[in-house]
């Protein structure tokens, strides 16, 4: 059973896997944010990700979005020259502006562009492949029409979100679409949606006794410490989480302080931290670190929770 942190745009950075490969663990491997072409060119930002990724043994698969063959052999251009050899595919972001322009869940019904990635994935012989998908961007059945093309390209595990992306992260997993889609495919499959506890890992292990491993994002970022609890098979009480956090909390902090510029920008990438961790925190503190707007104020703050 692999376990695999699932990447989340603005949450799951460099910061954010460090420091929780280092408090936490538990993780075999970390996505990283999809990267993107924008304007006929890599982000930087994105680059610059990749080449502040290392942290000990920690495992970091880049993740890319495309939406045709020229930006795909651009962005395994760029991965590699990083020194990558593994790379996953998005092929389930659920959010419109990627979706209208054919990428990410947008890209199950265009099986034109998917054979002829498929045939670059086959050339790229010294890089391995995995996808992260979804049932279909509006409809469940959507992959149905692809699916012979994914089970002809050359992948070490395909994850799949069961639902479509319309419904975005809204509205019941659809269980059976999942079942059925893993039923259908010859590579290796990974379970990721609504993963909170433990004993969720259980229901899916007995549900599905032929997974491959899940993947976990923003389970993960609520229960830091779920994978580790989920190995060691002994669950951890409040005061335990809320330790791993602050420490956790402490290394991120001093990342962004260290190499951000000015207030705002910190700011910006601090509060977010504690989005997921409301309930662990309460909503009174969460709510007094949201109304925060200096350094000094938040650091008043998150000392009341040591």
């Amino acid at each position: 059973m692999k376990l695999m942190s699932a990447p989340l745009q603005g949450y799951t950075d460099a910061a954010w896997r460090h420091a929780h490969a280092i408090v936490f663990g538990g993780v075999d491997c970390y996505y990283t944010p999809f990267i993107r072409v924008e304007k006929g060119e890599i982000r930087g930002r994105d680059l610059r990700e990749l080449h502040t990724a290392g942290c000990g043994s920690l495992k970091l698969v880049p993740q890319i979005i495309f939406r045709d063959r020229e930006e795909f052999k651009l962005l395994v251009e760029a991965v590699t020259s990083a020194g990558y050899n593994e790379i996953d595919l998005n092929m389930g972001c659920p959010f419109p502006p990627q979706v209208q322009k054919g990428r990410g869940s947008g890209i199950i019904s265009r099986v034109d562009v998917l054979r002829e990635v498929s045939d670059e994935m086959r050339s790229c012989s010294e890089c391995s492949f995995s996808v992260k998908m979804r049932l279909g961007a509006n409809d469940h059945d959507e992959w149905r029409g692809m699916v012979d093309i994914l089970n002809g390209m050359p992948l070490s595990h395909v994850a799949i979100h069961p639902r479509t992306g319309r419904q975005q992260y809204k509205g019941d997993l659809d269980m059976d679409g999942f079942e059925a889609l893993a039923s259908a495919l010859v590579h290796p499959r990974v379970f990721n949606g609504e993963i909170h506890a433990p004993e969720d890992i259980d229901a899916l292990v007995s549900r599905f006794p032929q997974l491959h491993g899940v993947m976990v994002g923003r389970g993960l970022l609520a229960r830091p410490s779920l994978f580790k609890e989920w190995s060691d098979g002994a669950e951890w009480n409040r005061q335990r989480m809320l330790s791993g956090v602050i420490d956790m909390h402490a290394m991120v902090f001093d990342n962004y302080t260290s190499r951000l510029c000015g207030e705002t920008q910190i700011m910006s990438k601090l509060v977010p931290f504690w989005e997921y961790l409301a309930p662990l925190i309460g909503p009174k503190t969460f709510k007094a670190i949201k109304k925060t707007r200096s350094i000094d104020e938040y650091r008043k703050v998150i000392n009341t929770l040591c």
